[in-house]
């Protein structure tokens, strides 16, 4: 009988979707996938901040996406445990054809009319990488993660747009969605639960919150003339 237990315990595992910390763009573009963006001096210490949230957790394997603010929101959390950080690919911020672009209505790319053929199908969406492509390559990452970590825990850093996307397929809710309402802000972390090969819960938590802007947390109300995240 107590076999059962010690063997339920060692058969679950925990994959920690990390999402990057603050980074610095004082020009507000939308950066997506391009290189050269880093964090910020608050980004660094939300990364810290995540590192030390972790520290006495049982982490086996640390990966993050190749863009350099996710790797700068990994290390810290790769050092705290001596492990070497890992690279996946499918970890990614999804495409944009906005990317490097500043985007919004008065002083953005949607002010040009030759943009809004981009708009005309939310539900894909035709601006970039679809949902459900997104959905398959990081279920992908997340199954790899937990493979690489067997009855301990995996952190795994990547952007808010896949992270949401994911999340929303395992918690069985629509794609598409309004982009302001993402529970998902800068720092957190989406963990998912598995017993076996199977998912069986998925968590939330801000270990950084209170270094958050407060126009960038979920459901925040734009302020004008305050610092943006685009291509987070």
């Amino acid at each position: 009988m107590s076999n059962d237990g010690r063997d339920a315990k060692s058969d679950l595992t925990v994959v920690h979707l990390v999402r990057h910390g603050e980074v610095h763009n004082p020009d507000g573009v939308l950066y997506g996938r391009r290189e050269g963006y880093h964090l910020s001096e608050l980004g660094r210490q939300m990364a810290d901040r995540v590192a030390e949230h972790l520290k006495s957790r049982d982490i086996a394997y640390v990966v993050s996406s190749p863009l350099e603010r996710a790797q700068e929101t990994a290390e810290p959390i790769a050092k705290a445990h001596g492990l070497d950080l890992a690279t996946d690919s499918r970890l990614l911020e999804a495409e944009n054809v906005f990317e490097g672009k500043t985007f919004g209505v008065g002083d953005g790319a949607l002010r040009k009319p030759g943009n809004w053929k981009h708009l005309t199908n939310p539900f894909k969406p035709s601006w970039g990488e679809p949902y459900v492509e997104q959905v398959v390559r990081m279920m992908s990452a997340l199954e790899a993660a937990r493979d690489a970590a067997r009855g301990r825990e995996a952190v795994a850093v990547s952007h808010q747009l896949p992270i949401w996307i994911v999340r929303s397929f395992a918690e069985k809710r629509r794609l598409w969605h309004d982009p302001r309402r993402r529970q998902c802000t800068l720092a957190s972390l989406t963990s998912f639960t598995f017993q076996g090969d199977k998912l069986v819960s998925v968590g939330y938590s801000e270990p950084a919150r209170d270094l958050v802007p407060a126009h960038l947390l979920a459901g925040a109300k734009p302020v004008k003339g305050a610092s943006k995240a685009f291509g987070a």
